[in-house]
């Protein structure tokens, strides 16, 4: 039974940890226990899971560096299957206090009023993830706090009361995973301030200076694109994130099918009644290397793994609808079909100068011929070597 009160606790002998011992401490037994803390990630096995794990032994804050489509918030989100199942906050908490060291006005006015019988209750690990999105019109208030002028007008207070502050995003994620995706979107005077609160341990607000030791796993996301294009992650702030790891897209066509057939949302009636032969998935899959060399295609931005996972969903739509249309409950995936997963290539693509003149719906049928060549000469690879020397004028027609 879960301790109810301060003195309970005590009592029962619980141990507060920092976050980041707690994710050291669940990585070395899930290791020592053969667990896989990552499942459902494919082709990072030798690249980016170890990477992340000595990041984590490491105790690190972590910036997860790749293109779109590549599992960097995916990786994050794991993270929390790491985390003790559950931690005791004081009662009403804004911020998550720990018991042990209370950090707002709040918590430790009560633990100072109540003392043992100071209420204490439980959180979730699946409750100490918190995620934002960085983009241009995010503010220090957003994130950090400001003084709330109708908390003070209610507590007849000060706007110099350490109780008048409403606290943002990062101090209510205390004890938590806080991700902040696209990390070079947030204005510089923003990354200034997480680079304090990295580096010292206090937070900055309207004049506050508290010594606020945050106990956060910081995990950040950033497309290698954004450093050039739409801004830059600040100095300071690079030299503070302990570990930046490289992601990537699948190497071969078996791992990029085994993360399609993972991650594709198909009905119960269309995996029992429509057969999708194994060409078929090599097709989808290989229409998605063809894209990442295209010259048609900005590199820079990459091509999402959801491109295939959309592909596949369409091309199984469209058997489907072939099927109702003339009247059978069955069928099999045709090469016709492929015309229907267009919708789906031309949505997600960054198209250069070259492929914006042709157009996005020329650019998709060329990458499935494209992609239909190169099945095709792995199938029958003499007849392409006849078809050479032949050209070439080594042998008569």
């Amino acid at each position: 039974m879960k301790a109810k009160t301060f003195g309970e606790l005590k009592k029962s002998g619980y141990k507060t940890k920092s976050i980041k011992e707690e994710l050291r401490d669940n990585l070395m037994e899930a290791l020592k226990s053969g667990k896989q803390p990552f499942e459902g990630i494919h082709g990072y096995e030798n690249t980016v899971i170890p990477e992340l794990e000595r990041a984590i032994l490491s105790k690190h804050n972590i910036n997860l560096l790749g293109l779109r489509g590549q599992a960097k918030t995916r990786l994050a989100r794991l993270m929390v299957n790491l985390l003790d199942e559950w931690i005791p906050i004081v009662a009403g908490s804004e911020v998550n206090d720990d018991p042990f060291a209370p950090l707002s006005r709040f918590a430790k006015d009560l633990i100072a009023e109540k003392g043992d019988a100071t209420p204490i209750e439980w959180m979730h690990r699946d409750d100490r993830f918190a995620e934002k999105l960085a983009t241009p019109d995010v503010t220090i208030a957003d994130i950090i706090g400001d003084v709330d002028p109708i908390k003070a007008a209610n507590m007849k207070l000060s706007y110099a009361d350490e109780s008048v502050i409403h606290f943002g995003m990062i101090p209510r994620a205390n004890r938590c995973i806080f991700v902040i995706n696209e990390l070079p979107d947030l204005q510089a005077r923003i990354q200034v301030a997480l680079f304090n609160i990295l580096q010292e341990g206090d937070i900055q607000i309207r004049g506050f200076k508290l010594r606020f030791p945050l106990d956060i796993q910081f995990v950040f996301t950033a497309n290698p694109e954004d450093y050039t294009n739409r801004g830059s992650i600040v100095t300071p702030l690079k030299d503070r994130i302990g570990s930046q790891i490289l992601t990537h897209y699948p190497d071969t066509i078996r791992t990029a099918r085994t993360i399609t057939e993972q991650e594709a949302k198909l009905v119960s009636g269309q995996k029992e009644n429509i057969f999708v032969p194994d060409l078929a998935m090599d097709l989808i899959e290989q229409i998605g290397f063809e894209a990442r060399g295209s010259e048609y295609i900005d590199s820079k931005s990459g091509v999402s793994a959801r491109m295939s996972i959309s592909a596949f969903e369409n091309l199984v739509s469209a058997a489907e609808l072939r099927a109702l249309k003339n009247g059978q409950s069955k069928t099999s995936v045709r090469l016709s079909d492929f015309t229907g997963i267009i919708p789906a290539l031309t949505g997600k693509m960054e198209l250069v100068y070259e492929g914006e003149q042709e157009g996005s719906k020329f650019v998709a049928e060329k990458l499935i011929g494209a992609a239909i060549k190169t099945l095709f000469e792995s199938y029958f690879p003499k007849v392409e070597s006849w078809r050479r020397k032949i050209k070439q004028g080594h042998i008569n027609q």
